[in-house]
């Protein structure tokens, strides 16, 4: 009797994470076309009608094959659909730290991949993109260490959880990758 029990609650945490993957995907896909109604002009544009978030930017990492919709409001419900941004360095300014988040298991899959010197970079509407070099991977602690968000330093910090093959999610450590731009 007890190893039904535990292969019926194991299906279903193997359903539920495939869930996951499949709810990712598909908002991407959705995200995708409220990002072209936002490169035309519109402002936060809802990708389905009840969703409290919208495209913000584009980031991608072309030696990755990465193409990712950025979310306005990195928190849990946002970051199920897709990277978001952490500070207000996507806006109107064309300087400063743009921080943004994602999931290690789903969208910043790739973030373990990515080395010095690749690549990375944002699209926004009615501004030039914004390429950026990676210089460096560190992991640091959130109850010590927090993302500075410095408006005189032109940089990318792409941040997920630490490490990036936990079994159990969550935890203090992050994995915070850190890109200048490139001029």
């Amino acid at each position: 009797m007890l190893i039904m029990i535990l292969v019926a609650i194991g299906t279903r945490q193997v359903g539920h994470g495939a869930w996951i993957y499949v709810k990712a995907q598909l908002a991407q896909y959705l995200l995708q076309h409220a990002w072209v109604r936002t490169m035309n002009g519109e402002r936060n544009v809802k990708p389905w009608p009840w969703a409290d978030t919208w495209p913000v930017a584009r980031l991608q990492a072309a030696l990755h094959g990465v193409d990712l919709i950025v979310l306005a409001g990195a928190n849990g419900r946002t970051l199920a659909f897709g990277p978001a941004v952490m500070n207000d360095g996507i806006g109107t300014n064309l300087s400063g730290t743009i921080a943004i988040s994602g999931h290690r298991d789903t969208h910043f899959q790739f973030m373990q991949k990515l080395s010095d010197g690749d690549e990375l970079s944002i699209e926004q509407p009615g501004q030039p993109d914004r390429v950026y070099r990676v210089t460096e991977a560190q992991v640091i602690d959130s109850r010590t260490t927090g993302i500075v968000n410095d408006p005189d330093h032109d940089r990318l910090l792409l941040v997920t959880c630490y490490p990036l093959d936990a079994i159990i999610p969550g935890g203090p450590l992050r994995y915070v990758v850190t890109a200048e731009r490139v001029e």
